[in-house]
């Protein structure tokens, strides 16, 4: 048996049936749809804290493809379950993958959000050291990891993890806007840049949002409990 077979609860020895062909599938363009995020986010990453202004089209091209899959996908998880009429795990799994799409698109969206402004900030000496957003950066890219482990593998630990992550992102978020509106208030000249540092750390903490939500659409999945 193979260990997506595994995953999706079922036991069978036999040739894989329809229903379960779809559902690895789409198990798979779920976990693609968070990959090419994940991507996104460090292409974010580049246009924020390296001042790379060729990564923002990199992400646009990224977001696109995001796009693409999450309309196709809502299309084929729509038809499975007219289709095939799943039960218990199986239509909770579909049902939790179609509220995920939503979430995972719009993660995409704050990751090209956030590397336009980096676009635009690289046009000005920087206000400060992005030090606390750098960590938000490595907080997603754990929390997107452990997310497409939880749903390629049925693993509700995973979820949890991922889910528990959020907490330090909106600390640090907090932190952030403290920061800001101190040098706002100290320097008026650097209102400009302290606005848009803010509009990114609110995308950031947003696209963790998100994430969040993933996840809890995961732990309902597996274990039938809203969080």
């Amino acid at each position: 048996m193979t260990r997506a077979r595994y995953a999706l609860g079922i036991m069978s020895e036999t040739a894989p049936a329809p229903l379960e062909l779809d559902l690895q599938a789409i198990s798979g363009d779920l976990v693609r749809m968070l990959s090419l995020v994940r991507e996104s986010c460090e292409w974010a990453r580049r246009s924020l804290i390296d001042a790379d202004q060729a990564a923002a089209a990199h992400c646009s091209e990224l977001d696109d493809e995001v796009d693409a899959i999450q309309a196709r996908l809502e299309v084929r998880i729509l038809t499975v379950i007219a289709r095939r009429q799943p039960a218990a795990r199986d239509l909770r799994f579909l049902g939790a993958a179609l509220q995920a799409l939503a979430d995972i698109e719009r993660a995409g969206d704050y990751a090209q959000h956030v590397a336009d402004v980096g676009r635009s900030l690289a046009l000005e000496p920087p206000l400060k050291k992005y030090l606390d957003m750098q960590r938000i950066f490595e907080v997603l890219a754990t929390m997107i990891d452990a997310t497409s482990k939880a749903f390629a593998e049925a693993d509700a630990v995973a979820a949890r993890r991922a889910h528990g992550l959020d907490a330090e992102i909106d600390d640090l978020y907090d932190q952030i806007q403290r920061e800001l509106l101190t040098y706002m208030l100290a320097d008026p000249k650097s209102i400009g840049r302290a606005t848009q540092l803010l509009a990114v750390a609110r995308y950031l903490e947003r696209l963790g949002d998100h994430l969040e939500n993933v996840n809890e659409h995961i732990i309902f999945w597996l274990e039938a409990v809203r969080l």
